[in-house]
């Protein structure tokens, strides 16, 4: 690509950008210092408990709702300074309410997506009565156009009230729950069709109640809880163990969905302890280097208690385990590590939640490897990091390791360390059975 065109792409604002907002109803704060960017072609999913505030940032982007602070910009510019005509030119959207006041046709309700562009005295020209055959094709309601939308199921009048969206060709396409009230089949064919459209470039953001069909499809998710986000990135950096109790106070177990790179979430019954109570899972790390300081500031961060070793004095590993509060097992640099320090370690280990294996052990932390379960151990493989081939199981027997490619029931196999997010989803899922005896 040219680099003028280059630049000129970096340069563009995002489709939505939302800087500090903050809406009020009368005494109730509903938003509140809320901020976040959509980029191009994205499919953002918004999700949270009921109550969060979904529907009302949803409504302020659409400019229907005045924020009482901040800013919401479309494409650069200040919804606040856009008339209602201009903003229907951009933005597209789908209640979750379908219920109309009037029976009205099929047809007639995809018309109503061409009125933001025509003038008060205009009539449906060539160009919108294209626009409108296009979206009734594309989801696939030209075949009931002359039906009332009372005669008509939930699950298509959810696709009219899509195909009136579409029928205003607008960048951006704004859903709230747009599966709420469709069985499973109708949800996916909904979300598949939105995945195409997103695909052909339009930008999507959707309230979505189902927290696993927002993994499977959304680009990003932006998760809500009491009129703040608590976290905002892909489905596998929001979704893990501590930001859905947090959000949502709930227990659950947050897995790989199978043959897909979504995770899978599911609810656990609460255990009835107080969360005040419990005590902070227990993570050891073996490793040295780099990379073991990121997964020991990464661990220290989510509110883990870190421990660490052993490790020669003066390593990064080291440094940072000192930095984050927890007290390194160290032997001088340039020396073997000493059975005094290795059963020490091995107690730490003992003790812990789970074990992660930075790359290949030394020699003298083998014995602290394989003193813990392979259902406590996460292997930080050297293929996720060096791009060489992390050992197989019989290759890791053979150097202290444990099973770095193959996984197995209960094994988490190998993270990719460049993703912290990914290696503490891991952990969590991984102590979460730990603890639930799964």
């Amino acid at each position: 690509m040219d680099s003028d065109v280059d630049d000129a792409v970096e340069d563009s604002p995002p489709a939505i950008r939302v800087r500090d907002l903050t809406v009020s109803f009368g005494d109730l704060t509903v938003l509140s210092g809320v901020s976040l960017s959509v980029d191009r072609g994205t499919f953002l999913g918004l999700v949270g408990p009921n109550g969060a505030g979904k529907t009302t940032l949803l409504r302020t982007l659409r400019g229907t709702l005045a924020p009482d602070r901040g800013t919401v910009t479309l494409g650069g510019d200040d919804v606040a300074t856009l008339s209602a005509s201009a903003i229907g030119r951009r933005v597209a959207s789908v209640p979750q309410e379908t219920s109309l006041p009037f029976s009205f046709g099929v047809e007639q309700v995809v018309e109503m997506g061409r009125t933001p562009h025509l003038s008060r005295f205009d009539s449906i020209g060539s160009d919108d009565r294209e626009a409108i055959e296009r979206a009734m094709d594309r989801t696939d309601v030209s075949r009931f156009r002359e039906r009332s939308i009372e005669s008509v199921s939930g699950g298509e009048r959810q696709r009219v009230l899509l195909a009136r969206a579409l029928a205003q060709e607008t960048s951006v396409l704004l859903l709230d729950e747009p599966t709420g009230s469709l069985d499973i089949n109708h949800a996916v064919r909904t979300l598949e069709l939105v995945r195409e459209l997103v695909a052909d470039g339009k930008t999507v953001v959707a309230a979505i109640h189902d927290l696993n069909l927002a993994a499977r499809y959304c680009d990003e998710l932006a998760l809500l809880s009491d009129g703040s986000i608590r976290a905002a990135g892909p489905p596998r950096q929001v979704l893990t163990a501590s930001t859905l109790r947090d959000a949502f106070d709930a227990r659950t177990l947050v897995t790989d969905r199978p043959g897909t790179a979504a995770p899978l979430v599911t609810a656990l019954p609460d255990d009835g302890e107080p969360r005040e109570d419990e005590t902070p899972p227990h993570v050891h790390v073996v490793g040295t280097g780099s990379r073991a300081a990121t997964v020991v500031r990464a661990i220290a961060r989510e509110g883990f208690e870190a421990s660490v070793g052993v490790v020669p004095a003066g390593d990064a590993a080291a440094e940072a385990a000192r930095e984050v509060g927890a007290d390194p097992i160290l032997v001088p640099a340039f020396s073997e590590i000493n059975d005094e320090a290795a059963g020490a370690a091995r107690d730490r280990a003992a003790e812990a939640d789970a074990l992660v294996v930075v790359g290949l052990p030394a020699t003298g932390n083998r014995s602290v490897v394989e003193s813990v379960p392979e259902t406590k151990r996460l292997v930080v493989g050297r293929s996720a990091v060096e791009g060489v081939e992390a050992p197989t199981t019989e290759a890791a027997a053979e150097t202290g390791g444990t099973d770095g490619t193959t996984e197995t029931a209960g094994t988490a196999g190998t993270a990719a360390l460049d993703d912290a997010a990914d290696v503490i989803a891991r952990l969590e899922t991984m102590i979460d059975r730990t603890r639930s005896g799964r």
